[in-house]
């Protein structure tokens, strides 16, 4: 299956415990969390999309030996309103899901709940789109504060370092690593924000 480079190196550099009980939230279609159910984790995902659920919770079961309970295991919600119980994850990954949100609020809603749903020492894996080394090549995309055209054509939520070193603060977590950025030509940017709580 496929899994984020990224996601992977955190794996395969001992940052994922053979026995992490993981959470993508926003998992979509679950391309993250096919590598972690054939290693055997307690996996669990929700997305707002209900066809990315269910398509989920159909692979999840022919693949996974011991999951049980597809409904509850995978969730169509809103990663600002997780459902799940404080402290439950070792490892929650947002994997391309926070430059979608509305506004700095919704952000910060987003955010806040990954915290809640982490163990005390969990670590929340994401990436997102970011001004990091493109700042001179976006443009507002609309009126509300943050939104960003990127050389790509698309229209995101965009953060920079300053804003995720706050978050983090805020969040009372520390960083895994350094925020690291891949810069696409100039055309987007991707930045890994791996914080522990």
């Amino acid at each position: 299956g496929s899994i984020d480079i990224y996601l992977l190196d955190q794996v395969l550099r001992g940052n994922v415990a053979d026995d992490a009980v993981v959470l993508d939230a926003g998992c979509g279609a679950g391309r993250n969390l096919e590598y972690f159910i054939r290693q055997g984790h307690q996996v669990y995902g929700v997305d707002t999309k209900p066809l990315a659920i269910e398509r989920v919770r159909e692979w999840a079961g022919r693949l996974g030996s011991g999951l049980d309970d597809m409904d509850s295991r995978f969730r169509v919600e809103p990663v600002e309103a997780l459902s799940f119980p404080e402290g439950r994850f070792d490892l929650v990954i947002c994997n391309a899901v926070l430059h979608f949100a509305r506004d700095v609020d919704h952000f910060v809603a987003m955010t806040e709940a990954l915290a809640r749903v982490a163990k005390p020492g969990g670590t929340v894996f994401t990436r997102l789109a970011s001004s990091i080394g493109i700042e001179r090549f976006l443009d507002p995309a609309r009126a509300v504060p943050g939104w960003h055209r990127l050389p790509d054509g698309s229209d995101r939520f965009i953060v920079d370092l300053e804003f995720l070193l706050a978050r983090t603060e805020a969040l009372g977590a520390t960083l895994v690593d350094a925020i690291k950025t891949v810069n696409v030509q100039n055309r987007r940017c991707m930045t890994n924000w791996v914080w522990r709580r």
